[in-house]
């Protein structure tokens, strides 16, 4: 593998791998006032044009980390859209 992949497959890893938390907070809290729905909505959209792009020139590191971030933006775009009008239940005290 060449210098190029390998620094391409560490940033694709890290850069999706950034999203879980997110995504699993916000599933679990529920909370999305701290998500700007335009961003996400801009960023989703730039993501799936990314694995389009990715696809088109045949790079797997692109392909894979965009194919793992586009569901995963998706699901935070979800939750922005299910969830913006809903109370936020008061959080539980630290242990």
């Amino acid at each position: 593998m060449q210098t190029n992949d390998i620094i391409g497959s560490l940033a694709a890893v890290l850069t999706t791998v950034s999203f879980i938390p997110q995504a699993w907070q916000t599933f679990r809290t529920k909370d999305v006032s701290g998500i700007s729905l335009a961003m996400y909505s801009i960023f989703t959209i730039g993501v799936l044009l990314w694995l389009v792009y990715a696809i088109a020139l045949g790079s797997w590191p692109m392909m894979l980390s965009n194919g793992v971030t586009a569901p995963v933006a998706l699901a935070i775009l979800g939750m922005k859209l299910r969830y913006r009008n809903a109370e936020i239940p008061p959080a539980a005290p630290a242990t």
